[in-house]
């Protein structure tokens, strides 16, 4: 996409004030209403010549033949990255979020599903979080020997949730070197989640730390091998979707609400937005066609990483809302709750 020239101030602030009109009553605003309602120094000729110009631009268009003006998902766009004035969260609305996005004996998950909710209420959009399923701390492994070289790795975490897999061993292993290599996981795994013992026990083998034969090592290796990819698996929560319909109207905004909700319901498209954030910093925002998601919902999705005490990207959590959201009131708020997260899982 190319980028739009630079604007003269003076269409600068028309369009500001088109797309703030347009933010708070979603109708088209005409050159008489700019120049009464606003106070511009300005002669309603010489705005609907700047409108003009701003449509021939591709910034604003006209609905009807005889009506004011409204923005083009590319003049929203430049208004949200060059124009916008960011407003500040009230404390009320800081206090809520910090609230919500608080453990005090909660679980992850619960978590997760609050601060969710907390966005969608606050901003009246849906609120949205992707993040890694919560692992469980490890309570006991061990090895258990099987026929014909196999043998039967048994994870037992707290929750008192058994897990087994079964892995290839040599023939004729020794019950000792099983229990050798069950002992030295157990003292390693007990207590920490896989992730955890996985990067301390990778570590000690590399640096010929851990005290165990050949046999025991190759054990070790595969016993941690065979849940390599449980915790990447990822979870997506989505809240308030009843909000999108709050202040629509019959006909097209229905149907865009209806294309949203399909694309909702539609987690691995989601999934995939969500995780292009991951290699950004600060908050991202997607307006309209801008992403094939929203192409034809005509939404914005208002989303922002967290991350975890070694400031690895581990989720992201934002808002979906239509086109005409409060851009400066919600992108500081979806920008404080990712930082709120990041807290959470970085504590000092």
């Amino acid at each position: 996409m190319t980028a739009t020239p630079p604007l003269p101030d003076r269409a600068c602030d028309i369009l500001s004030h088109v797309v703030e009109a347009f933010v708070e009553t979603g109708e088209p605003v005409g050159s008489k209403t700019l120049s009464a309602k606003l106070g511009l120094q300005l002669s309603p000729a010489t705005i609907r010549n700047v409108m003009a110009d701003l449509e021939r631009r591709g910034l604003l268009y006209a609905p009807h033949t005889s009506a004011g003006r409204l923005p083009t998902e590319e003049g929203l766009r430049f208004f949200v990255r060059g124009l916008l004035e960011m407003g500040q969260l009230s404390p009320d609305e800081a206090q809520s979020i910090g609230e919500h996005c608080s453990l005090n004996g909660k679980s992850y998950e619960t978590v997760l599903s609050e601060a969710t909710q907390t966005l969608s209420g606050l901003s009246q959009c849906a609120g949205l979080v992707l993040a890694p399923e919560a692992e469980e701390r490890v309570q006991h492994l061990e090895f258990v020997h099987l026929a014909n070289g196999r043998a039967l790795v048994v994870l037992v975490l707290e929750s008192g949730t058994v897990e087994n897999r079964v892995i290839e061993v040599p023939e004729g292993i020794g019950s000792s070197t099983l229990q050798e290599a069950s002992n030295y996981l157990s003292n390693r795994l007990v207590g920490r989640t896989l992730r955890e013992a996985r990067e301390r026990v990778r570590l000690e083998l590399e640096t010929h730390q851990a005290s165990l034969d050949v046999l025991a090592t190759s054990l070790v290796e595969k016993g941690l091998a065979v849940w390599s990819g449980d915790t990447k698996s990822k979870s997506l929560i989505v809240r308030g979707q009843a909000q999108l319909l709050q202040n629509v109207t019959v006909g097209q905004d229905i149907e865009r609400v209806r294309r949203l909700f399909e694309a909702l319901e539609t987690q691995s498209t989601f999934m995939r937005l969500l995780d292009a954030t991951h290699t950004a910093e600060g908050v991202q925002i997607f307006i309209g066609a801008e992403n094939q998601l929203f192409e034809l919902s005509g939404c914005s999705l208002i989303v922002a990483p967290f991350r975890n005490m070694r400031s690895e990207v581990v989720g992201a959590i934002g808002v979906v809302g239509p086109s005409r959201v409060n851009y400066g009131k919600v992108i500081p708020m979806v920008d404080y709750t990712a930082k709120v997260m990041t807290r959470l899982l970085s504590p000092s």
